[in-house]
């Protein structure tokens, strides 16, 4: 976001500015202890602060009553401003006034030199390829700190500055992400010094070490109490697993589930969680809603089943051979008076629930909050007209820190082109808007590639591309955010395919004041009936030489085999050889097979796209009718082209494409290309 809309939003900070002296100074030491620190969450924040974030969003999108420019999503190379330096070009990604500190960075795309500049220094604190500092290949911010998975490209470490902060990359055309705090006026904070990467080595290597390992590394003090449980579950049935008095707070809960179909019973099963209830509060004619419910897979994290996967907080172990899967939960979830845990079972099957809750000693005071987890869930969801699909709706004051996402997607093409939005205390304009549902997760272009970290994770992606199941989540811990009246957070349902209907189910992660208030219903059977989706057919042009599976025999830039599904239907095989890190004069030679020799046509079909460049076509050294614009606002597949006729040899021929120019309305990269198939009549 740009610096224009600081001054609303710090108003909210201004009243704690004047207690923010008396506390200990915000370090790089500090912020990093903040990255494995579940505990912390369960209170106000002290300093207070704002979590926002700068982005590449298409600044068509200003208001909701602009249906055009809301749903706008050209997101790619937008800046704050183009700044000259030392003979260079420096696009500028954030500008901020502090005290503050960046929480995390990402992209899809990263180009160029990135710099950070703090306090208005002349000299950057850190400059180095941006692909290196996001790739955890730049000493002391090591993997899995930083690193690229299924595609994106995260660098989660603290950089605070007392007075300002402003990012720049000296190449433009990438999407971006610069996630970071805002404390109040006064609050005290050490500006990061390049030094401290040296200095905190042993500690970095430390969180290193805990996110590669996150069950281990988020295990909950040795001094708990544990308190197991073991149910069997008639369908229909309700079960108490856990209920204790005192002041303490729940900071493990495993699950082992038995059921003949597990699959059922992971969505079929509810948990529900209340906290601090009064006596005859359940009996009443308004009982308090949960502060927690969830089928009892979805709350750890994944859908449907149980699927392996590790994150800080939750996770799902592989499953062995004799031996129930562990789900295990390691949010601290404390409360004043009592608590509660029981299961529903909806699953229309016997199933068994055993486990342990454990539990620690917890002083309750005035900012401490109780944990919500709460799901949704919204069938066959049409993606015309683009809508803004709601994951959470908060009223009063709290921490979001997280959520998962579960969507059934009837058609190959990419379902998540949608932008999160992020309202914070009555926003109007969200202070969080992003580029794309797989940029908020953590990862990029629509990658159906699974990945597991720390803090975000894509656990299941059925494909072929982007069919059937998929689920991603994402845990803010380093960048959770806070609020202090109300929350809300949107995602674009934005879809390629116009005929696609989508199913969505998510759950919310959050924590909040006793007496919030939440937009959720309760559950019921029907929500939790599980879809079945069936097995994709991949098609294919007869006698089609696929464009992937050609002999690359020389090329200047790269080639790739790239998924085309989640773009929709019409490319062979579901995919295409993709020509990226072009400019002008770039040539590509692919090589294919003849029988037999004779004058033959030759038909091909390529890629258009927004990113696409011009290439002039040769068979056999001789050039194929005029140069084809590959340039299209979507990505799209030309018509079957007739290249002309040719004298073909027995054994290989030679197809080249030469890279001669690009449209105008090009963006990105610009000159890439991408070739599906040939046909030799």
């Amino acid at each position: 976001m740009s610096r224009r809309f600081a001054p609303a939003w710090l108003a909210g900070l201004a009243v704690a500015g004047l207690a923010q002296a008396t506390l200990a100074a915000i370090t790089t030491e500090s912020l990093l202890d903040d990255m494995v620190n579940l505990e912390r969450l369960t209170r106000l924040p002290e300093p207070a602060y704002a979590t926002r974030q700068f982005s590449s969003y298409d600044r068509a999108s200003k208001s909701f009553s602009d249906y055009q420019g809301w749903f706008a999503n050209g997101d790619c190379g937008h800046y704050l401003r183009v700044e000259k330096k030392d003979g260079r070009d420096e696009h500028v990604m954030m500008d901020a006034d502090g005290p503050g500190a960046i929480v995390r960075i990402w992209s899809a795309n990263p180009a160029g030199t990135l710099r950070i500049y703090l306090d208005g220094g002349e000299t950057p604190v850190l400059e180095a390829a941006m692909t290196d500092l996001l790739g955890g290949k730049v000493p002391g911010l090591p993997v899995p700190i930083a690193g690229e998975r299924s595609k994106g490209w995260n660098l989660y470490f603290p950089i605070p500055y007392a007075r300002h902060c402003k990012v720049t990359s000296d190449k433009g055309g990438f999407y971006y992400h610069v996630n970071y705090r805002t404390y109040a006026s006064g609050t005290q904070v050490e500006t990061f010094k390049r030094e401290d990467l040296q200095r905190l080595s042993s500690k970095i290597e430390d969180i290193a070490r805990r996110l590669a390992s996150p069950r281990a590394g988020s295990e909950p003090p040795a001094e708990r109490v544990k308190t197991p449980f073991d149910v069997e579950l008639a369908p229909n049935a309700e079960a108490v697993l856990f209920e204790q008095e005192g002041a303490k707070a729940i900071c493990g809960f495993l699950v082992h589930l038995s059921a003949e179909d597990l699959e059922r019973a992971a969505r079929g099963i509810v948990v529900k969680m209340t906290f601090d209830r009064e006596k005859g509060d359940e009996k009443s004619k308004k009982p308090r809603p949960p502060e927690v419910e969830a089928p009892l897979g979805d709350f750890f994290g994944t859908a449907p089943g149980l699927i392996p996967y590790a994150s800080f907080p939750l996770g799902i172990t592989e499953p062995a051979e004799g031996k129930p899967q562990d789900l295990w939960c390691h949010w601290y979830m404390p409360f004043a008076r009592n608590a509660k845990i029981t299961v529903t079972n909806l699953s229309g099957q016997p199933a068994r629930v055993s486990g342990a809750v454990s539990v620690v000693p917890y002083n309750w005071d005035d900012r401490s909050l109780h944990f919500h987890a709460k799901w949704r869930i919204e069938r066959d969801v049409p993606t015309r007209p683009f809508s803004d699909w709601q994951h959470l709706q908060a009223n009063g004051a709290g921490r979001f820190v997280g959520g998962h996402l579960h969507i059934i997607n009837n058609v190959r093409a990419w379902w998540g082109e949608g932008d999160e939005k992020i309202y914070v205390d009555g926003e109007t304009f969200p202070s969080h808007l992003g580029t794309g549902t797989e940029d908020y997760y953590g990862y990029a272009w629509c990658s159906p590639e699974r990945f597991v970290h720390a803090y975000h994770n894509q656990p299941r992606c059925q494909g072929p591309g982007n069919y059937g199941h998929t689920s991603v989540n994402r845990f803010h811990i380093l960048d959770d955010i806070p609020f202090t009246r109300s929350f809300r957070f949107d995602v674009e349902n934005w879809h390629w395919d116009e005929r696609a209907r989508t199913t969505r189910a998510a759950i919310s992660y959050w924590y909040a004041r006793p007496g919030s208030t939440d937009f959720f219903g309760p559950i019921i059977a029907s929500d939790v009936k599980l879809t079945v989706v069936p097995e994709f057919q991949v098609t294919r042009v007869k006698g089609a030489i696929e464009g992937e599976q050609m002999a690359v025999l020389s090329k200047t830039g790269q080639t790739h085999s790239q998924n085309m599904a989640p773009f929709g239907e019409g490319w062979s095989g579901e995919e295409h050889l993709w020509w990226t890190d072009n400019q002008v004069g770039n040539r590509l030679v692919l090589g294919f097979e003849v029988k037999e020799a004779g004058r033959k046509r030759v038909l091909a079909r390529l890629t258009r796209a927004p990113d696409y460049g011009i290439v002039q076509i040769s068979v056999n050294g001789q050039k194929a009718g005029e140069p084809i614009d590959l340039y299209h606002s979507r990505v799209v597949g030309t018509e079957e082209l007739d290249l002309g006729a040719f004298d073909l040899k027995a054994g290989q021929n030679t197809l080249t494409l030469e890279m001669i120019g690009t449209n105008e309305k090009s963006t990105g990269q610009r000159y890439m290309a991408g070739l599906d198939y040939i046909l030799v009549k």
